[in-house]
């Protein structure tokens, strides 16, 4: 029997202003997306807080997917919502508007049947709630973490307390930078390394991501696309999908890592072809296996590695 993750964030809508049209209501959030991820490859459990306003219908499409929804929190007011523009090429983006909302008061509480989960997802949300989610679990296999610009800024002591008690940070390229003051990234990674984590992720969007730790350097690219909609859950669609490949596996070795990523990429190219997660909630086993046979292919020259003439 797989075993199962436990996925603690945000769930939200999105007010996304894009290139090509202003979308209202996309329904968004670090654990929403990850947790659909995940659930391609095990059973999920989600712990978050929603407002009145969030549809029974979205809790019951994660419910169909094997996500335990029981932790999820329906609150008086309304859901934690952002907005935000998208440049030209989607490579970056400005935030217009946050509403916190219900997530404003959010502290997570663990059901008694999720503190055994051996596979654990700390979204992006404040690090002193990541500690006190730590403090209610029993010790996972597995604790990954993600953090944000805002923490690194106003919350950089707890968020090293933080990573002395995770085993995998997965941040982006500007957030290493930011923590660390290293310009460049192979630094970066180590002096993250140096907090606490055994393993350093980190994401550099459209150009893939890389994995530091005791075994080297390992990078997995991102799969080129021909068309890019929404890259607004990307990051959160590949930890998902890493800790549910994890989990299928029952394994937290490097190299079952490292096989992750590459499922987790493959994945999150596909989260960026729909707005929102709709690409995610339609994929199949047999397109997923499709387009990572071609990633393998993209990788893969035919032969041994060349040697020096």
């Amino acid at each position: 029997m797989k075993e199962p993750v436990l996925i603690v964030g945000s769930m939200a809508f999105d007010d996304l202003e894009m290139p090509y049209g202003t979308f209202n209501d996309v329904l968004g959030g670090a654990a929403t997306y990850a947790a659909i991820s995940a659930s391609s490859f095990a059973p999920v459990r989600v712990v978050g807080v929603v407002g009145e306003d969030f549809p029974a219908a979205v809790l019951e499409t994660l419910a169909s997917r094997g996500v335990d929804i029981a932790g999820v929190e329906r609150a008086a007011g309304k859901t934690f919502r952002w907005h935000g523009r998208y440049a030209a090429d989607l490579g970056s983006r400005e935030t217009i508007h946050t509403a916190l909302n219900v997530f404003a008061d959010f502290h997570p509480k663990i059901p008694v049947s999720y503190k055994t989960s051996p596979y654990l997802l700390l979204g992006n949300i404040h690090p002193a709630l990541q500690l006190d989610v730590l403090a209610q679990v029993e010790r996972p296999k597995l604790v990954v973490a993600d953090t944000m610009n805002l923490w690194i800024h106003t919350e950089r002591k707890t968020l090293r307390e933080l990573l002395g008690k995770v085993d995998v940070i997965s941040i982006n390229d500007e957030e290493a930078k930011d923590l660390t003051g290293h310009g460049m990234l192979r630094k970066a990674a180590e002096a993250i390394r140096a907090m606490g984590p055994k393993r350093v992720i980190i994401k550099k969007g459209e150009h893939g991501a890389a994995l530091f730790d005791d075994d080297g350097v390992f990078f997995v690219p991102a799969y080129p696309l021909e068309e890019l909609r929404d890259p607004t859950g990307a990051g959160d669609s590949f930890a998902g999908a890493l800790l549910g490949v994890l989990a299928s596996l029952g394994r937290t070795d490097g190299a079952a890592i490292r096989q992750a990523m590459i499922i987790a990429s493959t994945v999150a190219s596909f989260g960026v072809e729909g707005l929102g997660p709709e690409r995610l909630l339609t994929l199949d086993r047999a397109a997923l296996g499709e387009r990572l046979r071609a990633f393998e292919s993209m990788m893969n020259y035919g032969g041994p590695l060349p040697t020096l003439p």
